[in-house]
């Protein structure tokens, strides 16, 4: 099965601060700010959430397809695609743009300022998915470009494939009206449950009201697991057990890729979610959104570890 893989692409920029960013911004000035820090160094990590879902869902032997727009530094991600065997066929480059990407500074005490540049995120990819059979192919569209998201979801209702809504960092730039009409004929709306409560707001309905819009709601709990919703049953997801927290930053990512791999390996939504939990761990135990590695034969083991036999 294709699997359609609609988000950003972006470079994470780190740097670390050996110091504590209050003894340098005076209360009583911050309306003067001007203030610099001397970083130690600074650690270029690949992000965004189609390659993070894409890299993952590699991991786990799928060949997905990143529908996405990158900037005229792609150089270093198209390599990095390529090492891992994941397309860039659908990868627009913008020649006038830099690549999305983050400049995160964290200080001594785990404090942490963030500047986002979208790039050439604020450009749409243009990918026609028509072109896709709907008997033989799964999108998932992801935060990315606010068109892509409106287009993709449209061109998929269109031809009916099936598609998971996952709105996470897009949610401020909905209304009621647009919102209700993207997740209208989804298969699956997938968030945190801070996430769902802003759906909830944004769209004015309940739990019972946004499933007479998409078929199930599942929705993250970080270390208390997650929980499928549908009209007929509500089932409870235990987390998987994570042998050592270092960066839980792309577990939903990497969540959402075991979801799809269990969804287009024929299993039910539970085990697919369960498959999403343990996905999810090997992303946490590692620092950054796509450096954990395993084996298809270690994912299992750790899934029989938390879950039995897969």
């Amino acid at each position: 099965m294709r699997i359609l893989v609609s988000g950003s692409l972006a470079y994470d920029r780190i740097m670390d601060f050996p110091g504590r960013f209050s003894d340098y911004i005076l209360p009583d000035k911050i309306h003067v700010l001007n203030v610099c820090f001397n970083v130690n160094g600074l650690v270029e990590k690949f992000g965004g959430t189609a390659g993070n879902i894409a890299y993952t869902l590699n991991l786990l032997k799928e060949k997905p397809f990143i529908i996405a727009t990158i900037g005229r530094d792609y150089h270093n991600y198209f390599k990095w695609l390529k090492k891992n065997d994941i397309a860039v066929d659908g990868i627009k480059i913008i020649e006038n743009e830099f690549t999305a990407g983050a400049y995160i500074t964290t200080d001594i005490a785990d404090n942490q300022i963030t500047g986002f540049n979208p790039g050439a995120m604020k450009y749409p990819s243009h990918f026609n998915i028509k072109n896709n059979s709907a008997d033989n192919s799964l999108a998932i569209i992801a935060p990315g470009n606010i068109d892509d998201m409106v287009t993709y979801a449209k061109q998929c209702r269109d031809i009916g494939i099936p598609f998971i809504c996952d709105p996470g960092q897009s949610l401020s730039k909905w209304n009621e009206v647009e919102l209700k009409e993207w997740l209208k004929g989804s298969f699956i709306l997938i968030t945190n449950d801070y996430e769902l409560e802003i759906v909830m707001k944004i769209t004015k309905l309940d739990k019972e009201g946004l499933l007479n819009l998409t078929s199930v709601i599942i929705t993250t709990h970080g270390e208390n697991g997650s929980i499928i919703l549908t009209k007929d049953s509500e089932i409870n997801i235990p987390p998987a057990k994570v042998q050592k927290v270092v960066d839980p930053t792309g577990a939903g990512d990497a969540y959402r890729a075991g979801l799809i791999k269990g969804i287009v390996s024929g299993k039910s939504i539970e085990i697919s979610a369960k498959i999403g939990a343990v996905a999810a761990v090997f992303a946490i135990e590692k620092y950054g959104t796509q450096e954990h590695y395993f084996t298809y034969e270690e994912f299992t083991k750790r899934y029989k570890y938390n879950f039995g036999e897969l």
